[in-house]
Parts: structure tokens; C-alpha cells; sequence
């Protein structure tokens, strides 16, 4: 089986732009809006790594949203990259953020740089012999599964 991504953003088209990029590369993707960033939902996904922008605006929610995820110990070990342009902050919480298991992938970034954090914190979509395209994304707002082509 791949292994499963969880998106966090606020911005659909910027969602179907990550689910391109992860199922091309043979992760099975569960994409979410973070209007409401539920802990729940993260259980229910089970995901093995979970992408999460990082906005300025809502640092705050932003914040107690990872606080919760690492306090949690269904989610505690599931490690994180997190997209922001707030670099100032994150840079001076690298270091903590790295001892936590989040790695931080600053705005705007390429693919490579996105594929790279991805690798670093769980490796390839596939173990084994068994590597394939997993053409599948979940919109968790609606729990529709979509099977790309």
C-alpha cells in the first residue's frame, strides 16, 4: 500500500496543485480545508505524514493546531512538514520544530523542495517491490474518494 499524505490548506485550487504533485509521485493524498483543524479528522485519516500551510493571518490556529497534533497520542509521532512565508518565526523555531518531527518548507518553493521534505520524513510513496502511481485522492470534507487517472 502507499503511503497516505494529509493536506491541510485553505485554498482548493492550491489543494488540487498538492494532490497532483503527491499522487504523480505514487502517495495516496486526503486533502482538507483547515477552516476547522480537527484532531478527529487526523485520526479518522490516519495519515503517515500530514502537509500543513502556515499562513500569517492565522498563525494562531496555525499553532495550536500543532500543539494539539504533537499532544495527542494517536498523532504524536506523525511527522509534519509545514509550508509558510512566515519565515522569521518559523527560522527562529527551527530548531525546535526539527526535535518535534516538522520540517519546515518556506513559500514559494518548487517541487523539489516539497518532494525532498516529503522523502526526508517518510521516504518513497512505496516500499518494497510493489511501487505504483496510487491515483487516489479523499476529499475529507465530504468523504468522497476520487480515483484519479
Amino acid at each position: 500500500m502507499p503511503k497516505k499524505i494529509l493536506v491541510i490548506n485553505d485554498t482548493q485550487e492550491i489543494l488540487q496543485l498538492f494532490a497532483d504533485i503527491l499522487t504523480g509521485e505514487g502517495y495516496e493524498v486526503a486533502l482538507h480545508s483547515y477552516s476547522t483543524r480537527d484532531i478527529e479528522l487526523v485520526k479518522k485519516v490516519a495519515p503517515d505524514l500530514i502537509i500543513s500551510d502556515h499562513p500569517p493571518t492565522d498563525e494562531k490556529q496555525a499553532w495550536q493546531f500543532l500543539q494539539k497534533l504533537k499532544m495527542t497520542r494517536e498523532t504524536s509521532r506523525i511527522p509534519v512538514v509545514l509550508c509558510t512565508t512566515n519565515s522569521k518565526t518559523i527560522i527562529e523555531g527551527e530548531g525546535h520544530l526539527a526535535a518535534k518531527g516538522v520540517i519546515v518548507v518556506l513559500k514559494p518553493f518548487d517541487i523539489e523542495d516539497l518532494l525532498g521534505a516529503v522523502e526526508t520524513q517518510i521516504g518513497k510513496a512505496w516500499d518494497g517491490e510493489d511501487a505504483g502511481l496510487a491515483n487516489k485522492v479523499i476529499n475529507t470534507q465530504d468523504d468522497v474518494t476520487v480515483e484519479s487517472m
